[in-house]
């Protein structure tokens, strides 16, 4: 008997994914530190500088977030040539199950191949999400001391660089 393997990937939002995102559910402590897909798709899919994304599972969308060429970049990053991740939320019943750490191991080359432009993905976590420290770290991404007062507390800066991955891509 064979079991099918079903991969993480990231895809660009379209709007048959909406019925799905839709149902999307977070325990309260999480959803005090991001977003529902259902909670910021609009302001997404309208603003030229935000990129919807959404994780799939096969074909199905189990987590989102949006990656931001944010104007006011300069409070979270020294590089221009940046993206900031922000809302990434996997629906509660996919989760503990590493799909989210499959996810943003992804996401460096999924930047790099659709924003060559870019050269750092930014982020910001509160303090008091620990879980979301642990996976970010566990993704390459590195805390290098700049904070900032987020809408329910202090937040930590969370950054990727890309120039060490497209290096990488060049050696191979």
């Amino acid at each position: 008997m064979q079991t099918e393997c079903k991969q993480i990937h990231l895809s660009f939002y379209k709007p048959e994914f909406d019925a799905t995102l839709k149902t999307f559910l977070l325990p309260e402590k999480q959803h005090k530190f991001t977003a529902l897909p259902n909670e910021i798709i609009k302001q997404a899919i309208e603003d030229k500088n935000r990129h919807p994304v959404v994780i799939l599972l096969g074909h199905t969308p189990i987590g989102f977030f949006v990656l931001h060429k944010a104007e006011d970049w300069e409070q979270f990053t020294d590089q221009p040539n940046a993206l900031l991740l922000r809302a990434l939320s996997i629906n509660h019943m996919y989760q503990g199950k590493g799909y989210a750490l499959q996810a943003m191991s992804g996401l460096p080359k999924f930047v790099v191949n659709h924003f060559p432009e870019v050269d750092e993905i930014v982020l910001v976590v509160n303090e008091k999400n620990i879980a979301a420290q642990r996976l970010y770290e566990k993704s390459g991404f590195v805390d290098k001391g700049r904070r900032r007062e987020g809408p329910i507390g202090r937040q930590k800066v969370y950054h990727y660089s890309l120039l060490i991955y497209k290096k990488k891509d060049e050696v191979l």
